[in-house]
């Protein structure tokens, strides 16, 4: 296993089986000071610069707050509009990158470019974190999603797995290079026009990802251990920003997930899984049933990012 010292986080494509249980086994060590509300000493010495491009608010929270629960300083901009990278100038991802390597020892960047974490890692001499690139990856938010699940089967071997929305999106990418370490069947519901790319499909395929394309969530809700879902109602990841429209549409049937269905058709212990925010595809009157995991999945986002960074930073080997 590849040490993490040093290291930049920008894809899951590289990651293998043994690295994943590693992150899962430090956030366990480090979780009592997210469950307990305190912070530590860990990272008292080092210093994390956010570089948020796009808005967020789980990743970019969840992100500074593992920095503080282990005692860590941040410092940076959550709107680029704000910066010389937004403004009369439009200041480059290489010149903003030289100057924030100054300021921290980690780089936490959003980025609505596909690949601008990428080219940042090859100009900053402190290691980046991919938070999400346009429709790229979004390699965190994953490691979170799978340490959620591997805390409540104990595996992420033999699972089978819905991938339900908009197959564009970083998280699908990431989860599919992902699920391709592990023994899992994925089957994946998405509309045509927001279905994975043909060279995407054959890569992930090439990688031993078993999966098989469905039209309707019907079909195969009863077979699911795992409901990962994205919404199809979606803004566009190559702007910077995007505001409602009135005009932004419904969620079709088929990419819909309901109490209802889930009591009627789902296994008793299947797990729905939304990296947040939602449009009408998952309905609020899940939030109270067995099946909702999303807001552990949330919670865990901070353990996951504090494992991570103790990582990276050398205060864990």
């Amino acid at each position: 296993m590849r040490s993490f010292l040093g290291r930049d986080i920008l894809s899951l494509k590289e990651f293998d089986r043994h690295e994943y249980f590693r992150v899962f086994e430090v956030a366990a060590m480090l979780e009592p000071y997210a469950r307990d509300r305190r912070n530590g000493d860990l990272l008292s010495h080092k210093t994390l610069v956010t570089a948020f491009y796009q808005p967020s608010t789980r990743t970019r929270l969840a992100t500074e707050a593992a920095m503080h629960r282990l005692g860590g300083h941040v410092t940076g901009f959550s709107d680029a509009k704000m910066t010389r990278a937004g403004d009369f100038y439009q200041e480059g991802i290489q010149d903003t990158v030289k100057m924030l390597e100054y300021y921290g020892d980690v780089i936490a960047m959003r980025h609505f470019q596909q690949g601008a974490p990428h080219e940042a890692a090859q100009h900053a001499s402190v290691p980046v974190i991919n938070c999400g690139d346009g429709w790229g990856e979004h390699p965190t938010q994953v490691l979170t999603d799978l340490l959620t699940i591997y805390r409540m089967r104990g595996t992420l071997d033999g699972l089978t797995w819905i991938l339900i929305g908009d197959m564009r999106m970083r998280t699908m990418h990431s989860i599919s290079y992902a699920l391709s370490k592990f023994d899992a069947q994925v089957y994946v519901i998405s509309p045509d026009e927001m279905f994975f790319l043909p060279e995407f499909a054959e890569e992930v395929t090439d990688m031993g990802l078993r999966w098989e394309r469905k039209e309707h969530i019907h079909q195969v809700i009863a077979e699911a251990d795992v409901i990962y879902m994205e919404p199809v109602v979606q803004p566009d990841y190559t702007k910077a920003r995007e505001e409602v429209r009135e005009d932004k549409g419904r969620t079709p049937e088929n990419y819909q997930v309901t109490k209802k269905l889930l009591f009627e058709q789902a296994k008793s212990n299947a797990i729905v899984l939304h990296s947040l925010p939602r449009q009408d595809e998952l309905s609020t009157d899940v939030d109270n049933t067995r099946f909702q995991r999303y807001w552990v999945e949330a919670y865990n986002g901070v353990p996951t990012r504090m494992a991570l960074l103790a990582l990276i930073l050398g205060a864990v080997e």
